[in-house]
Order: C-alpha cells, then sequence, then structure tokens
C-alpha cells in the first residue's frame, strides 16, 4: 500500500500543499476528461508516472520526499503537450502557454522551497518520455486490460456504468 499512498503525499501543509492539491485535481481530472471514452489509457497514464518515478528515484538514489507533489510536475507536463499553443492565465497575474507551465512550476518550485528542484524535472522528464512513447504508440494499454474492461465481468460492468453515468461531466464544452 505504500506505493500507492506514497503519492498522495504533497509535503507540509501550507501554500505549496494547496497549490500542489489543486494542480494534481485540475490537471488530472482534464487528463481523464480526454481519456473518458478509454479510460485504461488514463489508468496506464498513471501507472506509468507512479512506476516511473518510483524506478527512477531508486536508479538515481535520491530520496524521493513528497511523490504527490512529484507527480503533479508529470501531470502538468502530458497536460501541457496535449494543449501546446493554449494560452494559460497565471493566477490573474499574466498569461503564459501551455508548453512553458511545466516550467513556470519548476521555477515556482525553486522560489517557494529554496532548493533545485531536481524531483519536479524528473517528473518533467518521465512525462516527455510518457509523451514521446504514447505518440509513437509503444505505449498502450495491454490487450487484456481493454478486453477486460469491454468484457461481461461484474466490476468492469459497474466501471462502465459509473463512467456513462457522468460522461456529460466529461464532455468538452464547444
Amino acid at each position: 500500500w505504500r506505493p500507492f499512498t506514497a503519492f498522495l503525499n504533497f509535503g507540509p501543509f501550507g501554500l505549496g500543499y494547496v497549490m500542489t492539491a489543486h494542480f494534481v485535481w485540475t490537471y488530472m481530472s482534464t487528463l481523464e476528461r480526454l481519456n473518458h471514452h478509454r479510460p485504461y489509457d488514463f489508468w496506464i497514464m498513471i501507472l506509468f508516472g507512479c512506476a516511473s518515478m518510483v524506478a527512477g528515484y531508486g536508479f538515481f538514489q535520491l530520496e524521493p520526499r513528497f511523490l504527490g507533489h512529484n507527480l503533479s510536475t508529470f501531470l502538468v507536463y502530458v497536460w501541457s503537450r496535449y494543449h501546446e499553443g493554449l494560452e494559460v492565465n497565471m493566477f490573474e497575474l499574466f498569461n503564459t502557454r501551455a508548453e512553458l507551465l511545466p516550467w513556470f512550476f519548476l521555477v515556482q518550485t525553486f522560489l517557494l522551497e529554496g532548493e533545485i528542484p531536481l524531483l519536479d524535472f524528473l517528473g518533467i522528464v518521465f512525462g516527455h518520455i510518457y509523451h514521446h512513447c504514447k505518440a509513437v504508440n509503444i505505449l498502450r494499454a495491454p490487450d487484456f486490460v481493454i478486453e477486460w474492461y469491454n468484457g461481461n465481468n461484474a466490476i468492469a460492468t459497474s466501471i462502465r456504468k459509473k463512467y456513462k453515468q457522468i460522461s456529460s461531466d466529461f464532455e468538452l464544452q464547444q
């Protein structure tokens, strides 16, 4: 259970905590909307992000402190690649392009925490690897997951039913 709950830790409570929780909610929900017809693609994205962080931090012998914060950097990077060219308003202070957003958050972490945001940078790197693998169709949901989701088992049927109930929430307004 620890590998999963570690991604719920956004750090000590304060401004950074609230902002990170908001970013995770905002960007994760948008990414889920993009994949609502194929939720298993969303699940694979989250699994890839979490697994790459756990493995990558172990490989580089880095001490991961607040994996929820680093997952938010991963999610913001993936979101920014899907929305390249979009103007994003930053706290009603200025506008920037979506593809610059992860780098803005990297600088924000540096300014608010006063340390080099190496773990945030790795979140961006893992987000880039995910986006590239997804774009060239290397990374996709395994057939057995797709077959399970589309099958007649009780759990998959229940999940499909819940997605159908809330599908109007996922439709992007034109």
